[in-house]
């Protein structure tokens, strides 16, 4: 069972495609290679996910990042869980999906990781799943976003950024995750994250140099300038 305990192996995610989670069927996962392929921002819009869109609630980055900064100060209890992301994660059908994949019981993932829990329970309650995935894994969530044509170095509002605490630029290298809030300008972005500190969500200041890459959820909203 890949390790349910860390962060490293706990990111959301939908499947290569977002139709398959809304099927209920297992999501193929593409092959990318371990060197991630970089997407800057400028993709094109023209992917699976683009497609995925059609028909979505209208939700911009602001939105999702008041709901994620409004779950600030929700913690797990000694032993790891307890929390409404991991009880969420364990309902849905795609913790079923996930532990197909990777192995364990559901009941192992009450008292896992659950920082990528964290980030798929803010895509549920926005209604936009399909374009930003749910999974328990990071790296496959990671691998997810680059499948799609969604991945790249910029940290842009809104993003879902992945770490790797080693400093290491490959998926494998990959240990946690979260939203980025902004781009500080000077080497270190604002973020907001589930099961960081001791276990809880907080808004964090960021090296960027712990950062392998960023995922680009497709908003079906704009802020406005």
């Amino acid at each position: 069972m890949r390790a349910l305990n860390t962060c490293i192996r706990a990111a959301l995610v939908s499947g290569a495609l977002a139709s398959a989670v809304l099927a209920g069927t297992t999501a193929a996962h593409a092959d990318v290679a371990d060197t991630p392929q970089v997407t800057e921002v400028g993709y094109s819009n023209v992917t699976p996910l683009a497609q995925a869109a059609v028909g979505l609630p209208k939700v911009s980055p602001s939105q999702l990042l008041r709901l994620a900064q409004s779950q600030v100060g929700i913690r797990e209890n000694s032993l790891g869980g307890g929390t409404k992301f991991q009880a969420w994660y364990m309902s849905t059908p795609r913790a079923q999906q996930t532990l197909a994949r990777d192995g364990g019981t559901l009941s192992g993932y009450a008292n896992a990781a659950w920082c990528d829990m964290f980030v798929s329970w803010v895509g549920d309650r926005l209604g936009i799943t399909p374009v930003l995935g749910s999974d328990s894994y990071t790296v496959q969530h990671a691998r997810w976003f680059a499948a799609n044509n969604r991945w790249g170095t910029a940290a842009t509002p809104g993003a879902v950024v992945f770490f790797g605490w080693s400093g290491g630029k490959s998926f494998d290298d990959i240990d946690h995750v979260g939203f980025v809030i902004r781009d500080n300008g000077d080497g270190t972005i604002q973020t907001v994250e589930g099961n960081t500190g001791n276990g809880a969500v907080e808004v964090r200041t960021r090296s960027t140099d712990s950062v392998v890459g960023y995922g680009y959820p497709y908003y079906t909203a704009t802020d406005k300038a």
